[in-house]
């Protein structure tokens, strides 16, 4: 399971990364975990009573009563193999591995500094970042 790219967002943190959770908690210091493990859940809804023409202009058209329907909502659901947002690579010299960003690269930076293990290259679209992370990590 853990070998498919899930939607895993940091605790606290406004961005969501798309990646194979454990290739990403290779790089820091506090393991995510994907959204879908937490959050998949049954919502209901009503649909009222209403009446259906088979075609326009139906003389007779029929009653459907009211009913309950049930679905699944899952936060981390994709669709395809399309992943919303941008991609960025972690380089930390001895793995190098690429993820994709769905929020700020300002957002992700910070983030960064604070969780990383070890000093850590960030490629953005733009840029090149070397992250040392902070002492208190």
């Amino acid at each position: 399971m853990s070998e498919t790219i899930q939607k895993c967002t940091p605790t606290g943190q406004a961005f969501s990364v798309w990646c194979i959770p454990d290739n990403f908690n290779y790089f820091v210091t506090t393991p995510v975990t994907p959204d879908s493990t937490e959050a998949v859940v049954n919502k209901q809804t009503t649909v009222k009573a209403h009446t259906r023409r088979k075609y326009v202009g139906d003389p007779a058209p029929s009653n459907v009563s009211a009913a309950t329907r049930e679905f699944m909502v899952d936060p981390g659901r994709k669709v395809g193999n399309a992943l919303p947002g941008f991609s960025f690579i972690l380089d930390d010299g001895t793995e190098k591995r690429q993820f994709t960003l769905q929020g700020d690269v300002m957002d992700l930076h910070a983030y960064l500094v604070t969780e990383l293990n070890a000093e850590t290259k960030l490629y953005t679209q733009g840029a090149r970042y070397v992250i040392t992370p902070s002492a208190g990590a």
